[in-house]
């Protein structure tokens, strides 16, 4: 039987476990990223572990979240992060130089290699044939210092296209298809495959637009083959060098094929506020538009860019729409500035923003209150825009800029334009001086790490007793997120490095007063719903609670990066063996946990709460009963080194 791509790659880089589904495998990683709303905690904890050097073949430093300077704190973590890289054998991306994904793809990123990275987006490399992962940053710090990354083995789910994208029908689309016939749910444990005859129209921006939006399937990843199209945007970035051909066996199997005709395809957008609730742009026509946003990691591609400026090309916004376009990296806005694109952008009264991740994680340009903003983002979440009652929309860039210049949703080939002429260009402008090298290996020692005083230490987990007696302090219900559990934005993220500080903001979406009442009780335990903890990798999802004396969380179901998360901080994350036991708790109440030590092993967790027991569901492997016995994965990764 032959095997997937997928399978391949896993094969390569195999230091331990059984490819069967759901067993732990132990993988070898080639290259890490970070960016700086998770990198300086990554680093601080790459720092504890005590390694002296990093070990894979590239790691990179984005500086892209946090570029918002309005205090010292932000600034202060970009020294940091520009000292603590220097000292030990990572690459720097300054400030300006461009979103990590997008910069990622365009100059770093190799076919077959595996890559993780402490952002949810990683995956976004899969658009070159890589193997990408989303994870914590302490995974990140393991990994940089030559661990392994663990991963249960994925299901592979193939998608299967035939025919080509018509004019103004997008790969945005496309991605917003898979959501609608998936849902946000339908990735978890497996990694989507892109594979078909449909696969060979499609270039690697547009790919890469499909292996981002993969992260909102809650999927492992998605990969796409190694093939003539890789070769070229490969050759166009001065690397034909990296060029590897990779491509499934003819024979190999896969747990589900999905088919999707690319002819069949219409203009698409997610409504608020959750990327799955799709319908087809035409449904929507005539609500009115406050706000446009282009960029983010999704679409911020100079391919991206030239569509949106021909479209735009003599034409202005309409009165009533605010309009945004941030580049997705130093190399695109260059490129745009020297083609002429971009006078086409703002002679139409759309505004530039920074190439940066801005408006998509709430850091500045927030809708009006109230206010439809419509964005070639990835996540539309209640909140996220930084303007809690905006109803935020996820459209191609061709919608964006139609419904910009008629100041309503609108189908994008409604305008009246025959057809956007746009290509890629032979050979892109490369002009590395934004990345910075780090030092020699016989000069680090002397490299002065930069601390300010808003960075603090990483806060340390303490082993999992037998039993856990708390209080319940919270209980959500489904498809919370990463982004209710620690909010983003303007005026939490410069917190980033200090945990202390940014835990007074946890759950603040959802009630503010969580934060008192936790550290009034000294120790809790969350209750969730399904796909608890959906969204970005931010491991201050877990660090924050841990800070606050949370020591489980019990849901019905939790999403893969925040689950690992957890058990990285040493908080048992258990699920109700019957969901309607969920009913039963009740905020406020006590419960107790015990026989825990023989229930890791077991499988089952037994909860007494009002007298009542309640069985609860665990499928940690040896090494993650370890880690929580240990008290988090910094604690366990020290202990094993000495």
């Amino acid at each position: 039987m032959g095997r997937s791509l997928t399978e391949k790659i896993l094969a390569a880089h195999l230091l331990s476990g059984s490819m069967v589904p759901g067993e732990e495998l132990a993988l070898h990683i080639d290259q890490t990223l970070t960016q700086d709303a998770t990198g300086t905690m990554a680093y601080l904890e790459f720092e504890a572990i005590g390694v002296d050097r990093v070990r894979t073949e590239r790691s990179v430093a984005y500086v892209d979240h946090n570029t918002l300077q309005s205090g010292f704190e932000n600034a202060d973590d970009h020294r940091y992060l520009q000292s603590v890289t220097k000292k030990y054998g990572i690459w720097f991306s300054r400030p300006g130089n461009g979103i990590c994904h997008q910069v990622h793809l365009e100059r770093f990123g190799i076919p077959g290699k595996t890559l993780i990275g402490s952002d949810s987006h990683t995956p976004t490399a899969g658009g070159l044939g890589m193997l990408a992962f989303g994870a914590g940053g302490l995974d990140v710090a393991v990994a940089m210092g030559g661990g392994a990354y663990y991963i249960a083995m994925p299901r592979v789910l193939k998608v299967e296209l035939k025919g080509r994208l018509r004019p103004f029908v997008t790969a945005k689309d496309l991605s917003l298809e898979i959501l609608r016939i998936l849902s946000v749910k339908g990735g978890v444990g497996r990694v989507i495959e892109w594979g078909g005859e449909g696969v060979k129209s499609l270039s690697v921006p547009e790919r890469a637009t499909v292996t981002n939006m993969g992260a909102e399937l809650g999927a492992t990843s998605s990969i796409f083959p190694s093939d003539r199209q890789t070769r070229a945007f490969l050759k166009a970035q001065g690397r034909e060098a990296d060029f590897v051909p990779l491509s499934a066996d003819p024979d190999a199997e896969y747990e589900r094929i999905v088919t999707i005709d690319l002819d069949a395809l219409e203009p698409l957008i997610a409504c608020p506020h959750m990327p799955d609730r799709v319908v087809p742009v035409s449904s929507l026509k005539g609500v009115k538009v406050d706000q446009v946003c282009l960029g983010s990691c999704t679409n911020s591609s100079l391919y991206d860019m030239r569509k949106a400026a021909a479209m735009l090309r003599g034409r202005t916004i309409a009165p009533s729409v605010s309009m945004s376009v941030s580049p997705g990296s130093r190399q695109v806005l260059t490129m745009l500035a020297d083609s002429g694109d971009l006078s086409d952008i703002l002679s139409s009264g759309a505004r530039l923003l920074e190439c940066a991740c801005g408006p998509c994680i709430g850091m500045g340009f927030s809708p009006n209150s109230g206010g439809v903003s419509l964005r070639t983002f990835n996540r539309n979440f209640e909140g996220r825009s930084g303007t809690r009652d905006a109803r935020v929309y996820l459209v191609s860039p061709e919608t964006a800029v139609a419904s910009a210049l008629t100041g309503e949703i609108t189908d994008p080939r409604t305008l009246g334009i025959a057809s956007l002429s746009v290509s890629l260009p032979e050979s892109f402008r490369i002009d590395d001086s934004g990345v910075l090298p780090p030092a020699a290996a016989e000069e680090a020692e002397r490299v002065e790490v930069l601390r300010g005083p808003n960075i603090r230490p990483v806060p340390i987990g303490r082993p999992v007793e037998d039993s856990i007696s708390a209080e319940l302090t919270l209980k959500l219900g489904d498809n919370i997120t990463t982004d209710h559990i620690m909010p983003a934005g303007a005026k939490i993220l410069p917190y980033r490095s200090n945990v202390p500080k940014i835990s007074e903001f946890c759950f603040s979406a959802v009630d503010p007063r969580f934060p008192e009442r936790a550290k009034a009780a000294g120790q809790s335990i969350l209750v969730g719903g399904a796909n608890y903890g959906q969204g970005s990798s931010r491991e201050h999802a877990a660090l924050a609670p841990l800070y606050l004396g949370v020591r489980a969380v019990i849901a019905k179901s939790f999403a893969r990066i925040h689950a690992a998360n957890l058990i990285n901080a040493g908080i048992l994350p258990l699920c109700f063996a019957d969901p309607a036991d969920y009913e039963r708790l009740r905020q406020g109440e006590r419960l107790r946990l015990y026989d825990i030590h023989a229930g890791m092993e077991s499988g089952t967790i037994m909860l007494e709460a009002d007298g009542e027991k309640i069985p609860l569901l665990c499928s940690f492997s040896e090494r993650q009963r370890a880690i929580l016995l240990a008290g988090g994965l910094l604690n366990y990764t020290r202990e094993a080194s000495q």
